[in-house]
């Protein structure tokens, strides 16, 4: 006889397996309420069950058998927070709340069916392009070719990307003018004294997507003292596969990460991704439980630095040359929240001659962006950037700085719906224009090598 899915919820199916959420951090909640006013969700929506407190009631209801791991409700909570972590930084009890919705996400994969057109979704959108950084960048020389061939722009005049409802995802990706980042191709090198070496991680999408801002960052820093380079054999952090439970994946990555960056010697490894530096910094809690790669995953994620970090607290060079004009910061998710970096951007910013920082109303709210939150949960993440867009007009700023691939498209996706045509750019672009940027190898104040052919 059939068992009616309602049957079968009333069944108490509980965490089990691997990646159980811990039960003693889901004892640490105190259910003050304090993280309900930062939870973009909980805004949004005004529902308890949308917010950090109702998702953590929820995880300790199936750890207790109260709830099942197959109810509705639970699934739809836990994959409607975009993990932005605001509530960590506000909670007085300190709550990890990542690494407890990513292992409740992880169960919720591993005992939860799947329909076979998800399935095959879930392989060729995430799980394909980002277990191989090289199948990123080639689908980026495709982008840079289609739009630089101009079928880009006749695609949209005559609608048909509004047909095939591809406008929006097209419109996220900027122009991409430079060729992308390669592993092992680039070093930059001070023309005078060295502070020691720094090793920047590429990425998937900055390496790709975004080739300028790691350039950028490398010119940044052989600024400021270090001997710089891009080690061979690194891959995607992770933070996509941990943010939708496939967390054996994220240790893959992990683990191939961890080597490359032991054979380029030592040195702090330097992001520009605030996505990325935040799944970096959490490798020792991904590989708590791998008797050969734990302490090693401590000692790595011990070595990662923001470039705004490294630069800020180790001392930057003033910058020289001017950039008129006007700028306001939109804080990454988890830059701010995540690895509670909020001073050392805007003390970068404030020190380039002719730049004035104006400050938005919740720059720190998330944009919508969250990985591919704004691509499988697109209403609840416009809703968020229109806030975002608005917020960042009311400043009448001419341009709007971010820290983050992702946040990046968001918010260039999101003021063009609204009509506003800011540029959006990296705090790293800033600070490369305001060193002089690539003019400044003409007068022997930095060198690079150039990228092999």
């Amino acid at each position: 006889m059939a068992i009616s899915l309602t049957e079968e919820l009333k069944k108490p199916v509980p965490f089990s397996g691997h990646d159980v959420p811990d039960d003693d951090l889901l004892r640490d909640c105190v259910h003050c309420g304090m993280c309900l006013p930062t939870c973009p969700t909980y805004r949004m929506t005004g529902q308890e069950a949308s917010s950090p407190r109702g998702r953590l009631w929820l995880m300790k209801s199936v750890a207790d058998g109260r709830l099942s791991l197959l109810d509705p409700e639970f699934d739809e909570q836990m994959y409607q927070c975009l993990n932005c972590r605001a509530c960590e930084a506000v909670c007085p009890s300190g709550v990890q709340y990542g690494p407890l919705v990513e292992a409740s996400r992880a169960q919720l994969e591993q005992h939860r069916p799947r329909p076979l057109w998800q399935r095959l979704t879930r392989e060729v959108a995430l799980a394909w392009p980002f277990q191989d950084v090289k199948r990123m960048r080639a689908g980026a020389t495709f982008l840079r070719l289609y739009q630089k061939s101009g079928v880009s722009s006749v695609l949209r005049k005559t609608g048909v990307l509004r047909m095939l409802r591809l406008e929006n995802l097209e419109r996220m990706v900027p122009p991409i003018d430079e060729a992308p980042m390669v592993p092992g191709k680039e070093t930059w090198r001070p023309g005078n004294a060295t502070r020691g070496e720094a090793h920047v991680f590429s990425g998937c999408v900055m390496s790709s997507v975004f080739p300028g801002v790691n350039r950028a960052t490398g010119r940044v820093l052989a600024h400021n003292g270090y001997d710089t380079d891009v080690p061979a054999g690194q891959q995607c952090c992770g933070a996509l596969f941990s943010h939708t439970g496939s967390l054996d994946d994220a240790r893959k990555l992990a683990r191939t990460n961890i080597d490359a960056f032991e054979k380029a010697g030592s040195g702090p490894i330097v992001v520009n991704a605030a996505g990325c530096g935040s799944a970096l910094k959490e490798y020792g809690h991904l590989l708590k439980d791998d008797p050969e790669y734990a302490q090693r995953a401590r000692e790595f994620s011990a070595r990662v630095k923001d470039v705004s970090e490294i630069l800020a607290d180790g001392g930057f060079e003033t910058p020289t040359h001017e950039v008129p004009g006007s700028v306001t910061y939109q804080e990454p998710c988890h830059l701010a929240h995540a690895q509670r970096i909020t001073a050392a951007p805007r003390t970068l910013l404030a020190s380039v001659p002719g730049l004035k920082l104006v400050e938005m109303k919740e720059s720190s709210l998330c944009c919508g962006s969250a990985g591919i939150y704004n691509i499988i949960r697109r209403e609840m993440a416009d809703d968020l950037g229109d806030r975002k867009a608005a917020n960042i007009a009311d400043t009448h700023a001419d341009q709007v700085v971010t820290a983050n691939p992702g946040c990046h498209m968001q918010l260039r996706t999101s003021l063009i719906r609204n009509g506003e045509e800011m540029p959006v750019r990296h705090i790293v672009e800033i600070l490369d224009e305001a060193y002089g940027g690539k003019r400044t190898a003409d007068r022997g104040e930095w060198a690079v090598d150039r990228p092999q052919a």
